[in-house]
């Protein structure tokens, strides 16, 4: 996809609108198209978290893994959801699996860069932790809306 396409998809997407134009650049300069098979791990729990995604087709399960009984899926995220914060907080490691439960599309963003540009441009670091702040607090809503309903 070229850089004018992904500008554009990122420039009206709901996370990134309103970014300055030369904020949003230097998050397209982050950014490439992937693809995750239906069942595909996209990120496990524990390892180093360096890249967020932006869910472009498909669904994404946000699991509880553990040995001693099956992955609990606490959220399912699809279309137009962003996962992956971790790589944003120290010490930058995955709390959560996301596994793909059909072909998702998504765009992915390298963290690692972004934090790095964070730290030159700390107007551009403020704009992230607003954002991450805002889609953390609506999953914790959402994780005690449906805890409520499954008591």
């Amino acid at each position: 996809m070229e850089i004018a396409a992904l500008e554009k998809i990122l420039d009206e997407h709901p996370f990134f609108r309103s970014m300055k134009e030369h904020q949003l650049r230097i998050i397209v300069e982050s950014a490439t198209v992937v693809r995750f098979e239906p069942q595909q791990v996209i990120f496990s729990e524990g390892e180093p978290a360096e890249r967020f995604y932006l869910i472009r087709t498909g669904k994404v399960a946000l699991q509880l893994v553990s040995y001693r009984i099956e992955p609990i899926t606490l959220l399912t995220l699809g279309e137009g959801d962003i996962i992956g914060w971790s790589w944003l907080f120290p010490p930058y490691r995955w709390k959560l699996t996301a596994k793909s439960l059909d072909v998702t599309r998504a765009i992915s963003l390298d963290g690692r860069s972004l934090r790095q540009r964070c730290e030159e441009d700390h107007d551009l670091g403020y704009e992230f932790m607003k954002r991450f702040a805002q889609i953390i607090d609506n999953r914790v809503e959402a994780l005690s809306a449906h805890f409520v309903e499954a008591g």
